[in-house]
């Protein structure tokens, strides 16, 4: 047996799967001595992200790379990937690490999904070799659960198809991206809009969804309503209550809300009616993604792709599961484990006073622990591996502490809470109705924290057939407001649910059995991308959609690409894909079809537009602003060979993610403004021009600046003013 090569998906990952054995750094990889688990050595390396790519159009046909409507659609023979730019030295070092001749075994560790299965068997390929391979499938990676993952090596051919799934979506993205890209953005342009319509299966029937709220948001007409609220005294006790006729409190008739106050002035009140019901609200499902997200929205306003970040930190540190699950389940083993981590959970100092739970362990419950409800992985759930809270990063507290609180809430009972409604009857004629909320037990809400809709909204204990006097009627006035808008969180939860948003049966089945619009690992970076697409715009949590995310849908109107259905279909698909139940050729063979299809359908919608109504300079406007933020280069990077680029609120290196340089300067330094002539300079070795007023505290200086070679950061001249 000779040695063996581990390739991660990204560098942390690597050197946290490298970390049980003796190991010591090297460039671009970790060298691992022969040990019990590698007899004869191993090598741990890794991609970064995406280090291989789908080649551009103009490779496959150099007549592609000119926008033109008459070469559409793009349909290339066979799908062709190259390694990306700025990646090509990992790439080398893999290549040349496989390649060695005491190297026998390959062991895929990228994430245990269909990207982390797509991103390294893409590497393999451009490096051609062929020698025994094997997958690394972790749903954690503590020391405990990576050395039990080496010696539970999935063979290659078990995960295969999902390689299949992933390289089928990216291929089938690409045939649409380009072709409904390029044909909409030059027939627009045609019609004097000059900008680019980036358009997507996922992007844009989620764009669809926002714009359709904007336009209902639009078209609402607010409208004046009065309400009529009264206040009682009854058998020494005072309580409000607020007219209503078969529930519905509002009335749209100013001079009968007000006659209606006026007849019940100095009447007397009977009780009528008093019902209580007692309500018990189970603990919360453990987190799957979405739900992750969604809450974290909620409660920090995290975007969806931050909290997928944080998330990534926590899993690669080993103080969480797998983030990108859809599962919120537990198999039978974790379920074993959970009780583990618990314990160790109780000795944490942040979380001591949270105990006695109710219960030590979630076997019985199928609530949590329902192996046929776990495909690839299960809840995102602590695991043993408990850090010292105080010593993680402030978001990554803030998302554990979440996470953590869910997971022990699941342990505790449920909650119980008592609901009243009283009816009141003013001269047999005028019924007013009282609610009330009492919280008898918190149940599993003392781990998660009470929320404002849990406080008590107290009324007397009242009695049916007591009576007392009106002590006062008023009339209120209102209007009503139109349908908000959604923050990012909910967006993340419509994209998951949407298909509880269509009238077709059919087609609602399809959108619940393939969980909507995207998956768990894509829907943030959907969002995100419709942000930099300027389509949409978040504003204090809350989406928005820009005019031109409004021109492109009302560009596309009734087309497929637009409606959830295709996407819906597609996925369903893939997922067979995945599991080996479907072909891929036979899949990409249509998606070719549609592409054509589309491409078609763009040319008879233009026939139809009219843009009239909408702003187009302020559209030109944001499209010229867009233009000018590409990063500019200002010289060589001093920690690599990298060049330093202006990236807007800094200045970056280009290896940041091919070499992991973290070399950066600010382009605030105390207060004032780094200019590019300046920046270069340092980057020369000069010292700057004199910069004035920089402040320290409440001092401030002149100084020039230059770049300690030692220290490795800036220093400062100072010069008399």
């Amino acid at each position: 047996m000779g040695a063996v090569v581990v390739i991660a998906e990204k560098p942390d990952q690597g050197m946290k799967l490298a970390a049980p054995f003796p190991h010591r750094n090297k460039r671009g990889y970790v060298e691992v001595a022969p040990c019990d688990q590698f007899p004869a050595g191993a090598f741990f390396t890794w991609a970064v992200g995406h280090l291989c790519e789908l080649c551009p159009p103009e490779q496959y046909d150099p007549s592609w790379k000119k926008w033109t409507l008459e070469a559409l659609p793009l349909i290339p023979q066979s799908f062709v990937h190259r390694v990306s730019r700025g990646k090509k030295d990992q790439f080398q070092v893999i290549r040349s690490l496989v390649h060695r001749k005491e190297v026998t075994e390959i062991v895929m560790a990228g994430d245990a999904g269909r990207e982390g299965e797509l991103i390294v068997r893409l590497i393999l390929k451009q490096c051609r070799v062929k020698k025994k391979t094997s997958r690394l499938w972790l749903s954690s990676l503590t020391k405990q659960a990576v050395v039990s993952g080496f010696h539970q090596l999935k063979s290659a051919e078990s995960t295969e198809p999902l390689y299949h799934e992933a390289l089928s979506r990216s291929c089938a993205d690409w045939l649409i991206g380009m072709n409904v890209t390029r044909a909409y953005t030059l027939l627009l342009k045609k019609k004097g809009v000059d900008s680019l319509f980036s358009t997507g299966r996922v992007q844009t029937p989620t764009l669809a969804l926002i714009v359709k709220r904007e336009k209902e948001i639009e078209a609402f007409e607010s409208k004046p309503f009065w309400e009529v609220k009264a206040t009682f005294r009854v058998q020494g006790h005072e309580y409000e209550g607020i007219w209503h006729k078969d529930r519905e409190t509002r009335l749209f008739d100013q001079p009968m809300a007000e006659a209606i106050a006026a007849f019940c002035r100095g009447k007397q009140g009977k009780v009528t009616k008093v019902k209580k019901e007692t309500k018990t609200l189970k603990p919360p499902y453990l987190f799957n993604l979405s739900s992750l997200q969604a809450t974290a929205n909620k409660r920090f306003t995290f975007s969806p792709k931050k909290t997928l970040d944080v998330a990534q930190k926590l899993y690669v540190k080993g103080h969480i599961s797998y983030p990108r699950t859809d599962s919120s389940f537990l198999t039978a083993e974790e379920g074993k484990a959970a009780k583990r981590i618990v314990q160790l959970l109780k000795q944490e100092d942040a979380y001591a006073s949270l105990f006695p739970l109710d219960r030590d362990n979630l076997l019985q419950d199928r609530r949590y622990v329902n192996q046929s409800k776990v495909t690839d992985h299960y809840a995102i759930i602590p695991t043993d591996d408990v850090p010292k809270v105080q010593t993680l990063a402030k978001d990554e507290q803030l998302l554990y502490d979440l996470i953590v609180r869910q997971f022990l809430a699941a342990h505790m009972r449920e909650a119980k809470i008592a609901y009243t409604e009283v009816e009141t009857l003013v001269d047999e004629r005028a019924t007013f109705l009282t609610k009330g909320k009492q919280l008898l037990d918190q149940g599993w809400k003392q781990i998660i924290g009470l929320s404002k809709d849990d406080k008590d909204e107290d009324i007397p204990p009242l009695e049916e057939g007591w009576t007392g006097d009106v002590k006062h009627a008023d009339v209120r006035e209102g209007k009503t407001k139109p349908p908000s808008r959604y923050t990012e969180g909910q967006l993340i939860t419509l994209m998951k649910t949407v298909g509880k948003h269509v009238e077709d049966d059919e087609l609602e089945k399809v959108l619940m059995r393939t969980e909507g619009l995207g998956t768990e690992a894509t829907r943030a970076g959907i969002i995100t991308l419709l942000k930099d697409r300027q389509y949409i715009e978040i504003k204090k949590n809350v989406v928005y959609a820009t005019e031109k995310g409004k021109l492109l849908i009302e560009a596309l109107g009734p087309s497929l690409l637009a409606s959830p259905e295709m996407t819906a279909k597609w996925e369903q698909r893939l997922f067979e894909i995945g599991r080996g139940q479907a072909d891929a050729h036979a899949f990409m063979e249509q998606v070719k079809k549609l592409s054509d299809h589309l491409v078609k359908e763009a040319h008879q919608r233009a026939n139809t537009w009219d843009f009239s109504s909408f702003d187009q300079e302020a559209l030109e406007e944001k499209t010229k602003k867009r233009k000018k933020r590409r990063p500019t280069y200002v010289g060589s990077c001093l920690a690599c060979d990298g060049k330093l680029l202006d990236r807007g609120e800094f200045y970056g290196c280009t290896n940041y993610e091919a070499k992991s340089c973290r070399f950066t300067i600010s382009k605030t330094i105390l207060g004032k403004r780094l200019s590019q002539a300046n920046v270069k300079k340092l980057l020369q070795g000069e010292t700057t021009n004199v910069i004035k007023g920089l402040k320290k505290g409440s001092d401030t200086f002149d100084a020039k600046l230059y770049w300690d070679k030692e220290k490795k950061k800036l220093g400062f001249q100072p010069v008399e003013s």
